[in-house]
């Protein structure tokens, strides 16, 4: 018997329900709101195809790589071959990122 497993606040699955309680429903993306205080930079050269590693330089944690995928959907559909050097995207800062989510 499967057991439903509780993901942390920082996954993007933390608020994706379950099917039966045992099986993993379609991502429900997570909310974060759009503050005027969000910086608007190129992704760059060092960060492409890497959201892991700009989380890890923002918020000294790769597992928030989903957030730029959040707060640009109009920009980014997959998470990696669209996280190229030439896209200039929204990035949040730490503490948004932490009051949103519950961390």
């Amino acid at each position: 018997m499967a057991t439903v497993t509780t993901y942390k606040t920082s996954s993007p699955y933390k608020t994706t329900p379950y099917i039966d309680g045992k099986f993993l429903d379609i991502l429900n993306y997570r909310t974060l709101p759009e503050h005027a205080d969000d910086l608007y930079r190129p992704i760059g050269i060092k960060y492409q195809f890497r959201p892991d590693l700009l989380s890890q330089w923002l918020y000294d944690t790769p597992d928030f790589w989903w957030v730029f995928i959040i707060r640009n959907r109009d920009v980014i559909i997959d998470p990696v071959w669209d996280f190229t050097s030439d896209k200039w995207i929204y990035l949040p800062k730490k503490s948004t990122v932490l009051q949103s989510l519950g961390g």
